[in-house]
This record gives structure tokens, sequence and C-alpha cells, in this order.
């Protein structure tokens, strides 16, 4: 389902005290000396798809400073139809959603836009620790199935549960089972979702023309036959262990994602940093091409992403990005990092003056 963003609005978001902008369909680029508030515009739209964005900020830290009144982001898109999607939160209220004018779930944006994104801040991502990577990699997942983050949050929930129980020595089985059966049924959805990906990245990856380095994604659980086990009885043998460790030593939330780059067999954490960032580029990519093959309406933000490739990659991404059946959002300081997408390009200015961030179309 090919779409485009048409309007953005932003009320007392971050920098920005009103800004309304619209777009035309095209990739569009985004320019400004750090600290304008050119991120702060791509975080908003990231705030349009299930979870806390591209920054994992709270709510209280989108609003305006000093003012702190409460914030409020509108979208505009048009797919087969004309979507409106607010976003909102009143200072210590919880954030609000509405969709075409009705009260709706984070969850539920999900379905109508599918988010990808990159930031400088992911560049470490392949040396980082293994639950960083589990992190990005559930991002990731979200973006094939919007309740992949409900299903993550009620597993967490469960075992935060369960390892009470151990840390205060409880022994009776019944309580375990309760609280065991609860976090079964979301590792399960879990698990299987995880799998569904990351073979719809890898086919993605292998089978695409790109001019980037290829990476294969392994997921690694410590147990045989993941997608096979009854978590309930894997649990249950291992009260005694968990109670002298006092946490839950085995389940989902232990998977350690790892990529190798193809070409060399070598694990990504050990590529340069050159390399490492072109794989990340490459995972992106796949993602978005993975996600349009199923028809969805997807959405590409790419914080300062053409900064540290030379030109000629740069022409080279550009060229991949124009070729995505989905809108691409980009950010960039100076103006020369976009010159190879010439006039396939929608470009906007951002200056801040007095703390306010103020938007304007380059035509």
């Amino acid at each position: 389902m090919s779409g485009r963003i048409t309007a953005l609005e932003l009320v007392n978001f971050r920098s920005h005290l009103k800004t309304e902008v619209n777009f035309d369909g095209r990739p569009v680029a985004i320019m400004g000396r750090n600290g304008a508030g050119k991120t702060n515009l791509i975080e908003a739209i990231s705030l349009f798809s299930p979870g806390r964005g591209l920054r994992r900020a709270d709510r209280e830290a989108y609003g305006r400073q000093p003012e702190n009144l409460g914030w409020k982001t509108s979208l505009t898109a048009h797919t087969d139809d004309v979507f409106n999607i607010v976003n909102s939160a009143r200072i210590g209220e919880a954030r609000q959603v509405s969709i075409n004018d009705k009260s709706a779930t984070q969850t539920a944006m999900g379905q109508y836009l599918r988010m990808v994104w990159m930031t400088p801040a992911q560049d470490r991502i392949w040396i980082d620790s293994a639950t960083d990577r589990r992190k990005f990699f559930d991002r990731i997942v979200l973006s094939f199935f919007p309740d992949h983050g409900e299903n993550v949050l009620s597993f967490e929930k469960a075992m935060r549960e369960r390892n009470r129980l151990l840390k205060d020595g409880i022994s009776d089985a019944h309580w375990y089972q309760v609280v065991e059966a609860k976090m079964a049924e979301a590792a399960t959805k879990i698990v299987s979702h995880r799998a569904h990906a990351i073979l719809r990245l890898n086919a993605q990856m292998l089978d695409s023309e790109t001019i980037f380095p290829v990476a294969e994604l392994t997921l690694d659980y410590e147990i045989d036959d993941v997608a096979e086990q009854d978590w309930g009885a894997i649990w249950a043998q291992d009260r005694q262990y968990d109670r002298y460790a006092g946490t839950t030593k085995r389940g989902p939330h232990r998977v350690n994602c790892q990529a190798v780059y193809v070409e060399k067999m070598q694990n990504a954490a050990l590529c340069s940093t050159g390399e490492q960032k072109a794989l990340l580029i490459s995972l992106m990519l796949a993602n978005a091409r993975a996600l349009i093959a199923e028809k969805c309406f997807v959405v590409v933000l790419l914080d300062e992403v053409a900064a540290h490739l030379d030109e000629s990659r740069r022409a080279l991404l550009f060229d991949e990005i124009c070729a995505l059946d989905a809108h691409v959002f980009m950010t960039g300081t100076e103006s020369e990092l976009f010159e190879a997408l010439g006039d396939r390009g929608q470009y906007f200015d951002v200056k801040e003056n007095q703390s306010i961030s103020k938007v304007r179309e380059i035509i």
C-alpha cells in the first residue's frame, strides 16, 4: 500500500511552539545546524507508531519548556484513503491518541503506518550489550507486528512478579504456575514474531540488489529449538536455581541478536566502524523493503544518515531511497550532503531563534 504523509503539525513539542509543514511525497531532506530542531521533526513523526519514539523519551519530555503546557502532534496521510492521527498529552495525564477523530490505542497506529528509523545512537549497536541489541531488534519486530510491544511489556511485567516471588523465598508452586502461565503466553508470541521478522529481513538482504554490505542476522536464546519449548516447564524446572540467583535466568529476555557480514563471513562486532554503519543502513533498507513487500504504508526516518558517507556512497544511497515505495525523511547539517538527491527531493531549512524552531521549505 503506497502512501505519503501530506501534513504535520506540532504544538508545544520540544523546540517547536507551533509548526505546520506540508509534504508532496518526495523524499524529504531537513537541514539545519545542531540544536535547531530538525531531529525534533522526525521524532514527532516517529510517535505515530507504537512505543516511545526514536529517542525513547518519556511523554513529559516532549512538552516545550519552560511553558510545560502539554503538547500535541497531528499527522495527515494519503494512502487508499485519507487519514489523520493526533498524539497529545496534557501535563500529568497519559498520552492520548485519536485516529480520524476517534479515540484509539498506540498499537492501532501501527495498522496505519509502519515505521523504520535509524539514528546516530544506533551506530554502536553491533558492539553494544546484548540487551541493547535485543531492544533494537524488538523495535524492528514491532514494525512487522504492531502488538509485539504489548507482548514484551506483558512478559516483563509477569517476569517481575516471578522475580519478586523468587527473592521473597516463596515456595508455593501455585503462585508460580499462575505467573509463569502469563509469561509463557507472551513468550510464545514474542519468539514467533521475532522468528518471522528475522526470516523476512534475511531474505530481503540476501536476495536484493544493494551497494551496501549484506548481513545475515541470528538470534541466540542459548536454548535448542526455542520455538518448540514448553516455557512453563522450563521455568518450573528452573525455580530452585532461579531462587538462588534471585532472577529468571532463561527466557526470551536473554536473546542475543547478532549479525555476520556475509561477504567476509565476519561478525559485525569485529568489522570496521565504516562497515558497521553500512551494515546498519543495509538492515534498515531491508526492513523497509520487507514491509513494502507486505503491502504496508512505510515511513523511513534517517537522522544524520549521510554525515559519514563519502560522496559516491551518498549518491547510491539516495538512488536506493528513491526506489523505495515509502515516504523517507532525512536530516543533515549541510545542504551539500543532499546534492546528489537533486530535484528528486523536497527540502526544508530549520532555524532556531530564542529557543523557538522555525521551518521553511526551500523551493
